[in-house]
């Protein structure tokens, strides 16, 4: 697929839409913003909510590609997780199909499959086709994106990429993140390959840099053209020593989750 010359960027206000904002023009694209809350120094960003179809329709009307990262990200009561979530991607999903937007990437989570054990030392990671197990309302909305995507790639041909990501800060805050964490400069090489790689129907891959520690697979996401170039350990001596070592008797340091599986930060937080 040749780079989109327009993108949709939805949740561009959010922490990792604007980390996106300042790295994916690198890539030659032209950014179309969309969030509920104003962007300072956006005057042409779209400010509307996901429930909002007439603004979503205008939004999508001549994109080539669509980057949906909008949405709550920590738990929530389940309404607001139905009404931002699930419907907000459905609302999104329709709009992209009746304009004939051609590819969406939509920012999955590990918290779809939170309640999956990490891998211990010598098991190999965790695969993209191990059974979904969300923690939460949240990853639960996640595992419907994910569901929502193969359903409207086998009914319309609308191809996406859903991109399970860990944790995505300019550097990892906590003994877990190694093993989670993707670089920002790294997210934009993910999502500039799931924008760009050929035939992709619906393909899961997950979100992270080449860490030492890495719990999961990236083999599906290293077939889309993904190379990653940073990995967490330069900060590992550091955090364990401030810290200490991951606690095998605790759960949320020994499920891909975290602490979603046992006291999950709610929003907003």
């Amino acid at each position: 697929m040749p780079t989109p010359r327009t993108l949709l960027l939805t949740g561009a206000a959010g922490g990792l839409g604007t980390l996106m904002r300042s790295l994916l023009p690198e890539y030659g694209y032209e950014l179309r913003l969309f969030d509920v809350r104003p962007i300072e120094g956006e005057p042409d960003a779209i400010t509307a909510d996901l429930s909002d179809r007439d603004a979503l329709r205008e939004a999508v009307r001549g994109v080539d590609a669509v980057l949906h990262l909008a949405g709550i990200s920590l738990e929530a009561p389940f309404e607001k997780i139905l009404r931002s979530n699930i419907e907000g991607t459905y609302n999104l999903y329709e709009a992209a199909r009746e304009a004939g937007v051609p590819r969406i990437v939509f920012a999955s989570s590990n918290h779809a499959v939170g309640f999956t054990p990490a891998p211990r030392a010598g098991e190999p990671p965790v695969p993209v086709d191990t059974p979904r197990r969300p923690d939460t309302f949240y990853g639960l909305s996640k595992s419907f994106g994910e569901d929502l995507a193969q359903l409207y790639w086998d009914r319309h041909g609308l191809e996406t990429v859903s991109v399970r990501i860990g944790s995505c800060f300019a550097e990892p805050t906590d003994v877990r993140m190694l093993s989670v964490w993707m670089s920002p400069a790294d997210g934009a090489r993910l999502f500039h390959a799931a924008l760009t790689a050929e035939e992709v129907g619906h393909t899961v891959v997950y979100g992270s840099s080449a860490n030492t520690r890495l719990w999961w697979d990236l083999t599906s996401a290293r077939a889309l053209g993904y190379e990653p170039r940073d990995d967490s350990e330069p900060y590992a001596e550091k955090l364990i020593a401030g810290l200490g070592e991951l606690d095998p008797g605790n759960p949320a340091h020994t499920h891909l989750g975290g602490r979603f599986v046992v006291d999950p930060p709610v929003w907003p937080y």
